[in-house]
């Protein structure tokens, strides 16, 4: 069973996302609403991938990302999901440790396409 988090301060997208990635075989879906709650389950948890939020309260996904260890970030394949779509956030975001990228609003069919391949890769 592979396992996804899905890290968003908004429970609509949340809703979205887990809905979207809801009959994906063989694949548990977890939510945090905000990047301390992100850090503490993967501290807690093994999970297969992570989509995370851009810009949230508190903590941004950046900053998430900057508090991952190294070993962490290699082995764990991050979708950065992101209403800050310019090549300098992106860059940002990869430099950071994000290797996959998508702006918002998304198509669910391609945030699902995205996510099987991802899991299929490393898997």
């Amino acid at each position: 069973m592979q396992k996804v988090l899905v890290v968003d301060d908004e429970e609509v997208l949340r809703m979205l996302i887990t809905d979207t990635l809801e009959d994906l075989e063989n694949v548990e879906i977890h939510t945090a609403e905000n990047g301390l709650e992100a850090l503490a389950r993967l501290s807690a948890d093994h999970y297969d991938l992570m989509i995370l939020d851009y810009m949230m309260p508190e903590m941004t996904g950046i900053e998430v990302l900057g508090r991952l260890s190294m070993d962490m970030k290699s082995a764990l394949p991050i979708l950065m999901l992101t209403a800050k779509a310019q090549e300098v956030d992106r860059n940002r975001a990869i430099v950071a440790g994000a290797r996959y990228f998508m702006p918002k609003p998304f198509s669910p069919i391609e945030l699902l396409q995205i996510v099987e391949g991802i899991l299929s890769d490393h898997g």
